[in-house]
C-alpha cells in the first residue's frame, strides 16, 4: 500500500470511529464502533489498488450514512444545519416526507428534503 493511500485509509478509519462516538444510543455506538474495527482488521492485508480504492469509496459511503445518522440523533445540530440551507430551500424543489418540518438537502438526489432521509426521491 501506498503511503498517501495508508494515510488516506487511516483518515478515514479515525473518521469513521470518532463519527460513531457521537451516536447518543449505546447499543448502536459499541455495534458501529465494532463493526468498523473488524472491517479494517479484515481488509488489512488487501494489496491490490484497485480493490483497496473500492474498499475506501464504500467506506467513505459508510461515513457518510455514520454521519447523518448522528444528526438525526443530535436535533439541535440538526436545526443548526437547517439554517444554512433555509435559503435554497425556496429555490429546489421539495423532497418531503409527512409529519416532518425541517428542510435540508437530500443526499441522494440534491433536492431539498426534510429531517428524515428518504428512502428514494
Amino acid at each position: 500500500m501506498a503511503a498517501s493511500s495508508r494515510a488516506q485509509v487511516l483518515d478515514l478509519y479515525r473518521a469513521m470511529l470518532r463519527e460513531s462516538k457521537r451516536f447518543s444510543a449505546y447499543n448502536y455506538r459499541t455495534y458501529a464502533i465494532r463493526r468498523i474495527r473488524d472491517a479494517f482488521r479484515e481488509n488489512k492485508n488487501v494489496k491490490d489498488p484497485v480493490e483497496i480504492q473500492t474498499l475506501v469509496n464504500k467506506a467513505r459511503r459508510d461515513l457518510g450514512i455514520i454521519r447523518r445518522q448522528c444528526l438525526n440523533d443530535h436535533p439541535k445540530q440538526l436545526n443548526s444545519a437547517c439554517a444554512a440551507v433555509e435559503g435554497e430551500a425556496a429555490e429546489a424543489p421539495l423532497c418531503l416526507l409527512p409529519g416532518t418540518a425541517h428542510p435540508l438537502l437530500c443526499p441522494d438526489c440534491g433536492r431539498t428534503r426534510v429531517k428524515k432521509l428518504p428512502r428514494h426521491c
